[in-house]
């Protein structure tokens, strides 16, 4: 917004040539959602522990040490990521374009999905939320619309394309496929980020990385010179991403100041399946899919073990993980929560550094 009223100006005013920076303007994205957190974060963290009583319901079949430790905690916490990032983009970020709008549009359609999840949990008392049925279909529906809109706005030889990490110049033509691919990736993405969060601070910092590297990758794509020079697909207008990316950081880093252990508030699936969702829509207008799964590693470990227990306890009756998500399993065996917050932190700070080394290496 800023941007469009601003660097028209620039001409007569030289100083306000520096809104014309996506520089500058993520870096303010970055302080604006980070300022908003701070300021609004203690009013919803009391307004949501004043109306939820007894908070989000703990789930009687996950570890016993959460009975005791995590009652009454309030959750919805994503509102207020979603709430400073909201803001700082649309503050900073060129509002004409369009693929702003689709990851705007993703983020606040799974928030809104996550919230009435949230808002059954804790208004019925029970763990079970909106039914997984009903919430796969309006995800489905949601990233299904928003995906075509993607195609139509991508050059026509990456507008069905998926991109190779390492090789240069392979795109494979996904044809009519690339639509339910897409699906696939953002709604996998929502959900996997979603399995994640399941202890203080978990979540939200693996996401801060993922929304760092995926800030420098839209701008890197969405810029012709370098682009270029590190052989990625240009991607027109995509660069203007990075400010959305700069106000998930933002975001992110003022939820973990209340996110951190002890939490005082939980992120929620409302908080959960919006920024997963928004990561998995970046990642397919940069047409660096499978680089998510790299930066984004950690997600994906945890979404695996979830598969692997459900298909192993069904078809032979044993389980892999003594529990899953993978981050249950290791407190079962007696690892300190902080202990495996911090180390799947290291985790995900490496998979994050080999999802940028694809970027050189090709």
């Amino acid at each position: 917004m800023l941007y469009n009223f601003l660097a028209p100006l620039a001409d007569e005013y030289a100083i306000l040539n520096l809104f014309r920076y996506l520089t500058f303007r993520t870096g303010g994205a970055i302080i604006t959602a980070l300022t908003i957190s701070f300021v609004f974060g203690p009013l919803i963290i009391r307004w949501l522990t004043l109306h939820q009583g007894s908070g989000q319901p703990i789930r009687t079949y996950g570890p016993e040490s959460h009975m005791a430790t995590k009652a009454g905690t309030p959750t919805m916490g994503g509102v207020l990521i979603l709430l400073a990032l909201t803001f700082a983009t649309l503050l900073w970020a060129d509002m004409t374009n369009q693929f702003v709008w689709i990851v705007l549009l993703i983020t606040l359609g799974f928030g809104v999905i996550g919230f009435v999840d949230d808002y059954l949990k804790v208004t019925e008392q029970h763990h079970a939320g909106l039914p997984g049925k009903v919430k796969l279909f309006f995800e489905t529906l949601i990233a299904g619309l928003l995906a075509i809109w993607v195609a139509r706005l991508l050059p026509s030889e990456l507008n069905s394309s998926l991109a190779v990490p390492f090789l240069k110049d392979l795109l494979i033509d996904l044809t009519w496929f690339f639509v339910p691919f897409s699906i696939v990736v953002i709604v996998g993405a929502s959900n996997a980020v979603n399995l994640t969060d399941g202890l203080d601070g978990l979540a939200i910092v693996p996401i801060m990385i993922a929304a760092g590297c995926f800030g420098f990758i839209s701008y890197l794509v969405g810029n012709a010179v370098f682009a270029s020079y590190l052989q990625l697909n240009l991607v027109p207008g995509a660069g203007e991403l990075a400010v959305f990316c700069g106000a998930l950081v933002g975001a992110s880093l003022g939820f973990l100041w209340f996110n951190a252990p002890p939490a005082m508030v939980f992120m929620g699936d409302t908080g959960s399946l919006s920024v997963g969702g928004s990561l998995g829509a970046i990642s397919v207008i940069t047409k660096h899919e499978l680089v998510l799964a790299i930066v984004g590693g950690l997600f994906v470990l945890e979404a695996v073990s979830v598969i692997v227990q459900v298909i192993s306890f069904k078809l032979t009756g044993r389980r892999v993980f003594r529990m899953a998500p993978l981050h249950h399993h290791f407190e079962e065996k007696g690892w300190h929560e902080s202990t495996i917050v911090i180390r799947f932190w290291i985790i995900a700070s490496i998979l994050a550094l080999a999802g940028l080394a694809t970027l050189k290496l090709r």
